[in-house]
């Protein structure tokens, strides 16, 4: 049997900005996002910028998912309270089921660093054997909650590619 953090998962990051898409700012979430993917041994497929617009948030994670199937999917972006920000909505039309813990995690666990976590909005869910996650859009928000899941993302994704499920670590 293999041993699942021996295993190299896939992982796709898209960032989610208006003002990325169209050059008025540079992204740094994203990037930093695949920085601590990298770190914790995940094969970065793709990096992608797109507005904050549902058809190509979904057709992305829906792709990622059914065609290219990557193992995880992470999202920067576009889970606050403004009117352009639909990530969980987008999130959540494409879902199976969502892994609330991981949510849970993330809003207390980023308590630590400021109060304005109780404003997210991230879903983390599961398309067919895809964990995708969402996170802020800025690049502290996005670290420090990807942070807080990091132990538990070669898991999640072993189980749900149904590697090495009986040589569970806890």
């Amino acid at each position: 049997m293999a041993n699942q953090e021996n295993t190299i998962f896939s992982a796709a990051v898209l960032t989610i900005s208006d003002k990325g898409s169209m050059g008025e700012r540079v992204d740094t979430a994203g990037p930093a996002v695949s920085k601590i993917l990298l770190d914790a041994k995940f094969q970065i497929s793709t990096e992608s910028l797109v507005p904050d617009d549902r058809d190509q948030i979904i057709q992305f994670l829906c792709y990622q998912s059914d065609e290219a199937r990557v193992n995880l999917v992470v999202t920067a972006g576009g889970t606050g309270l403004s009117r352009r920000d639909i990530t969980p909505q987008a999130t959540e039309e494409v879902i199976d089921f969502r892994v609330l813990g991981m949510e849970e995690a993330m809003r207390s666990g980023s308590l630590g660093f400021t109060p304005l976590s109780m404003l997210s909005r991230s879903v983390v869910g599961v398309r067919g054997k895809t964990l995708i996650i969402n996170l802020p859009g800025s690049e502290r928000g996005a670290s420090e909650n990807l942070s807080i899941v990091v132990p538990v993302l070669h898991h999640a994704c072993a189980q749900l590619a149904g590697v090495d499920e009986m040589n569970v670590h806890r």
